[in-house]
């Protein structure tokens, strides 16, 4: 994974974290874990932005039943099942160390775009973070499609947001060019990967599902800017 922050973003009294991130990936699940941690044990000030990423944007709107996940990454990578099926453990184990069950047993690969959307909405109500943890749960934990309306709407009223607002976006294309906007962004940083942890202050970022301890670190240095 990459994550080459090369501009400043914005400054503010707070530590400000931007974070690319993608619902379809697990490590981006465990990265928040992570994150979470990180702000627990810390005394400072933090403003979270979840930026969009999508790993894979030719996923099917109309999401399959659950997949064999084994043989589903042996093909994208071009491993044999042992190794994919090492890969899996590791993660459903990264997983476990922070209190997380992911299913990849019931995992339905989504498009998520439409959930970006979603996400840039509820940004601008206070609710992207517990609409992010939802998302997370719906997906990795619970095997349901997120690329699906229905679904959307669901877990989007389960976070508070209001109903009849969250189906005007999903009937609509409101916040397609904040999802593509990020996307850029993305590129224009070098990020190729997720999750990517960008401490403005610091103008760098950090990649990866790191431990709580690296995370700590940077919010100290980017609280002394």
């Amino acid at each position: 994974m990459s994550c080459l922050v090369s501009l400043t973003l914005f400054s503010m009294s707070s530590v400000n974290i931007e974070i690319w991130s993608d619902i379809a990936c697990p490590w981006c699940w465990v990265g928040k874990r992570s994150l979470e941690a990180a702000i627990a044990s810390s005394d400072h000030k933090v403003a979270i932005r979840w930026r969009a990423f999508e790993l894979n944007p030719d996923a099917p709107a109309n999401a399959p039943e659950a997949v064999d996940y084994v043989a589903r990454l042996a093909d994208k990578y071009g491993t044999g099942r042992d190794e994919a099926e090492g890969f899996i453990a590791r993660m459903v184990e990264a997983g476990r160390s922070r209190g997380l069950e992911i299913r990849f047993d019931r995992i339905r690969p989504s498009n998520t775009f439409d959930a970006h959307r979603l996400l840039a909405f509820a940004y601008q109500h206070d609710r992207q973070t517990e609409l992010k943890e939802s998302l997370f749960r719906a997906y990795l934990h619970e095997g349901r499609s997120i690329s699906d309306p229905e679904t959307l709407l669901a877990v989007a009223i389960e976070t508070g947001l209001v109903a009849s607002d969250v189906s005007a976006v999903l009937d609509g294309t409101d916040y397609a060019e904040d999802v593509r906007s990020d996307e850029d962004l993305a590129r224009k940083l070098g990020i190729t990967g997720v999750p990517c942890f960008v401490f403005t202050q610091l103008n760098e970022g950090i990649s990866g599902a790191q431990p709580p301890e690296v995370l700590s670190d940077a919010m100290d240095r980017a609280a002394q800017r």
